[in-house]
């Protein structure tokens, strides 16, 4: 009789044991600090089938967020078409996403992150990672610049998920897409790659007056 060795065979309960040491290790570590070594290991399976289930890294944390689309898949044609109006493309992908059959799924993740502090540090590190690293990694920037940028980037479109979708401030929940990205999309684009007189320099005397960059 062949020794058994601890390891979880590959049967229906594998896949959702990935899924939780997943959940913990990204919540916990971070997405660069969870390797697929550490989460099958919390699995009890071999770093194989977590490959095998989910493949690469960022598609195991698309499948614990379980939003509605692949930022891998997504982000490259907003990016691609140049610097100049990822603003707008980013909104307009945005609000397309949310306005479809799956935005409902994403009102309700986004109501979780509203009350529950260990979903919310999952979406903080979705968003961060995958969604806005992705994004400025496409645009000729300042490396130091990105952090900051993306932070407003994020408040603008997560500010927006929770007035048009979750409380339905009016008007904003009602007018159709495009009036939300003509109003909304320059904001965002000046945040991207415009010039933000002032703020680097306001950032840096508050790191430097705490002793460290600020908290996220």
């Amino acid at each position: 009789m062949a020794r058994r060795t601890g390891r979880r065979p590959g049967n229906p309960d594998t896949r959702e044991a990935i899924l939780a040491s997943a959940r913990d290790a990204f919540a916990e570590r971070g997405f660069d600090g969870a390797s697929i070594r550490t989460i099958a290991a919390g699995a009890g399976v071999d770093p194989a089938l977590v490959h095998h289930y989910f493949g690469a890294k960022d598609k195991l944390f698309v499948a614990v967020m379980k939003v509605p689309f692949d930022p891998g898949e997504l982000l490259p044609e907003i990016v691609a078409g140049g610097p100049g109006g990822v603003g707008e493309r980013l909104v307009r992908t945005f609000l397309r996403l949310w306005d479809s059959p799956a935005g409902a799924a994403g009102v309700a993740l986004l109501r979780s992150v509203l009350s529950n502090e260990w979903t919310a540090r999952l979406m903080r590190e979705f968003v961060t990672t995958q969604i806005l690293r992705r994004v400025m990694s496409g645009l000729d920037l300042p490396a130091a610049e990105a952090p900051l940028r993306s932070s407003l980037v994020a408040s603008q479109l997560v500010g927006l998920a929770v007035a048009r979708y979750v409380l339905r401030v009016e008007p904003l929940a009602s007018v159709p897409a495009e009036v939300a990205v003509a109003a909304i999309a320059p904001t965002v684009q000046r945040y991207l790659t415009g010039e933000l007189t002032g703020v680097f320099d306001l950032a840096e005397a508050g790191e430097r007056a705490i002793g460290g960059p600020p908290s996220a």
